[in-house]
């Protein structure tokens, strides 16, 4: 299933001046939103999800700044550019300088990552305040472990200041704990993205639940497993692997056997 021959219903007096391709990217990003409303990922109207806008490359697009994620559609996504200035705002809510801070400073220093997600989940979060972050206890971790890179908190990310920091703290990788924030995940589509912060997710959420017998009581990974998991993820680092197109694609479906097709208006 492609949300390419998804069938979309689009306002002509809201997406005058949209291009086709562009539209396909706002219906991918605003599925992304909803999806993370049905996994419950959301932190009430705050955290946010970016992506390119094809062709304009100084373009992005990111959520009103006062909608829930489950309010989020294609059409009401507002468009950016890397200094912050507004393209497009249907809501006119205008967007939350956290969100411009982090994620221009990533789509600016890595032209690579179309898009960009940060959650502030509980287990997310959690995990980011724990002294030796992300464990080598799950084989959800051990697809991060070697990769992961982490940023210190400096506070919101309110000041333009600290992007070399966080730009600098990402280096090469694609996935970084935020210290006592969350968690970040940046990929090569949008459906890269959004599977690398899936199973991000699920390895803080198996972290959480194994320590809470006790951080004597777990058992990590062995080396030399951790270090074949490492070589065996390698495939599924490009985002152009088939399991990536797969794993959207059952996560679409789930949007749609539940009725959740709102991200397409």
């Amino acid at each position: 299933m492609s949300l390419v021959s998804t069938p979309t219903a689009r306002n002509d007096e809201v997406t005058q001046g949209i291009s086709q391709e562009e539209w396909q990217i706002r219906l991918k990003l605003a599925a992304a939103y909803q999806l993370a409303a049905l996994y419950n990922w959301t932190d009430h109207i705050y955290t946010h999800f970016s992506a390119r806008v094809p062709g304009a490359q100084e373009h992005f697009l990111i959520n009103a700044y006062g909608l829930l994620f489950s309010e989020i559609t294609a059409s009401n996504l507002v468009k950016i550019d890397l200094d912050g200035n507004i393209i497009s705002d249907p809501s006119g809510l205008g967007i939350n300088q956290a969100g411009f801070v982090i994620h221009s400073a990533i789509h600016r220093a890595r032209p690579d990552l179309q898009a960009v997600l940060h959650t502030h989940t509980k287990d997310g979060a959690a995990v980011s305040a724990q002294k030796d972050g992300l464990l080598p206890l799950s084989q959800h971790a051990l697809a991060y472990y070697s990769r992961i890179t982490y940023h210190e908190y400096e506070g919101v990310a309110l000041d333009l200041d600290e992007q070399q920091r966080l730009v600098n703290d990402l280096g090469h990788s694609n996935v970084m704990i935020l210290r006592n924030h969350g968690l970040l995940a940046g990929g090569v589509t949008i459906e890269h993205a959004f599977r690398e912060l899936h199973g991000l997710e699920r390895a803080c959420n198996i972290q959480v639940a194994a320590l809470a017998g006790g951080r004597d009581n777990v058992r990590y990974a062995p080396p030399a497993a951790v270090e074949k998991v490492k070589e065996q993820s390698v495939r599924f680092r490009s985002g152009s692997d088939e399991i990536t197109q797969k794993h959207w694609a059952a996560a679409i479906r789930q949007l749609e056997a539940g009725g959740l097709t709102r991200y397409r208006q």
